[in-house]
């Protein structure tokens, strides 16, 4: 394995239902709306099939650190509602793999994310501060699953003011530039 190589695999667990689940996560456009703290920009560049096949979508994201990626993904398989995979390219070249598996009122989530660093600061720096990026990986998905949880208690507030009341998803840290 190359030092700019990385195999992260998260599990998540929220208290919901598989097609909830799935229509937020395959919604790729919203991803900014709901988890702004590392989608700080996306565009679909190709709408795909009615499954969902074939989509791109354009992201402009980031992590705790001071840098940002930009990376592009296609959309290669679903198995709906139990998941989907992609295919990256750009900062990051490689394939993610999202899953989904109602256990009771729960879904536990997990995504297999196997990827190539290609932005030039990870490809040149992964030998020493491999650690560091992990981390800042580790730490935009436990952003991601806090964003989950509070979309989707967004989604079943009975009322303006139920919803009022939960608070906002986490903001992004520091961004250098919108480049």
């Amino acid at each position: 394995m190359a030092s700019n190589d990385y195999h992260f695999i998260t599990h998540w667990r929220v208290e919901s239902d598989l097609q909830e689940v799935n229509a937020i996560l395959r919604d790729a456009t919203d991803l900014s709306r709901w988890w702004p703290s590392v989608y700080l920009a996306v565009r679909e560049l190709e709408a795909g099939g009615s499954d969902g096949v074939g989509k791109v979508i354009d992201l402009y994201t980031k992590g705790w650190l001071p840098y940002t990626l930009r990376w592009q993904f296609r959309v290669t398989e679903t198995c709906q509602p139990h998941g989907f995979t992609l295919e990256a390219w750009g900062d990051f070249v490689g394939r993610g793999i999202w899953t989904f598996e109602q256990d009771g009122a729960f879904v536990n989530i997990t995504y297999d994310w196997k990827v190539r660093a290609g932005k030039p600061l990870l490809r040149n720096l992964s030998f020493l501060l491999k650690p560091v990026f992990s981390a800042n990986h580790h730490w935009a998905m436990r952003k991601g699953e806090e964003s989950l949880k509070l979309e989707i208690a967004r989604r079943r507030a009975r009322t303006p003011e139920e919803r009022a009341r939960i608070p906002a998803p986490p903001p992004a840290t520091w961004v250098l530039n919108r480049g």
